[in-house]
């Protein structure tokens, strides 16, 4: 549980952690649809590199970062699992009654299993690196343009970075109810599926209790702030780009090049 990353924000100063918010998040959408593009093993190997540079540049501790692949693991698991069975395409290596390992099979599984992982190591750098304040600040900003067409653009920015910055304290919370179940006896590591499951149950009423209770605390804490009083809200601190985001945009599309290169093998490499 204390593995989420997604929420988190480790404050370091690092030249990552100065760049605007607006350019993070796009370059984070870049990487996300890269990521989904790649299909040969030398890109992949130039993403993971990618990914080790930022974390380094960013001052972020790699074991942190490879930690935040453990919140889904599991579903890494059952995907590629799926995705191993269900496609038949190429050599046949082993059948058995329904189930089929084709050369096709392994290789969508492991395509889908590091892009997943990478998604998430890519959008966790981007919580660790920016607070929620500053992203919702973000996609408040990019989001200007559904203003046109009456779009509540600051109320959706407020409810996503709202939800971002719960996950933590909702795992924290499930940790303190777990503790507290343990300490009366229970046991959530044993016996079969079914079992466990029903063993969450005593886990998971006081969470909802817990999430609603939060909830209507910080809508009465709002209200008493007398949020969204005015139409036109001011802020704080003032966006502005700077050169640090010109070079971070320059070396994130070089990166694209370079990988859309590698991907479709232009220097003949295999």
């Amino acid at each position: 549980m204390r593995e989420v990353s997604f929420g988190q924000y480790y404050p370091s100063g690092s030249k990552v952690h100065a760049l605007d918010a607006r350019v993070k998040l796009l370059l984070t959408i870049a990487f996300i649809v890269m990521v989904f593009l790649v299909k040969s093993l030398y890109a992949y190997i130039a993403v993971a590199a990618f990914i080790l540079l930022v974390t380094l540049v960013s001052r972020v501790p790699v074991l942190k970062v490879l930690k935040s692949i453990k919140a889904i693991i599991f579903i890494v698991i059952i995907m590629s699992l799926i995705n191993l069975f269900a496609n038949a395409e190429g050599k046949v290596l082993w059948s058995w009654w329904i189930l089929t390992i084709s050369e096709g099979g392994i290789i969508t599984a492991i395509n889908l299993a590091l892009r997943l992982i990478f998604l998430v190591m890519g959008t966790s750098l981007l919580t660790y690196t920016t607070t929620p304040m500053e992203l919702t600040d973000g996609m408040e900003s990019l989001m200007y343009p559904l203003k046109l067409i009456k779009v509540p653009t600051h109320d959706i920015a407020i409810i996503m970075s709202i939800a971002l910055r719960f996950i933590p304290i909702l795992m924290e919370e499930v940790d303190k109810i777990m503790m507290a179940q343990k300490a009366r006896g229970a046991c959530f590591d044993r016996g079969g599926v079914l079992k466990r499951a029903k063993a969450l149950l005593p886990v998971l009423i006081p969470l909802f209790v817990s999430a609603f209770r939060r909830a209507d605390e910080l809508a009465l804490a709002l209200d008493a702030r007398c949020y969204n009083a005015t139409p036109n809200r001011t802020k704080y601190k003032q966006a502005k780009l700077g050169w640090g985001d010109l070079v971070a945009t320059l070396v994130t599309g070089v990166f694209i090049t370079l990988v859309v290169a590698v991907n479709n093998n232009f220097w003949g490499l295999y």
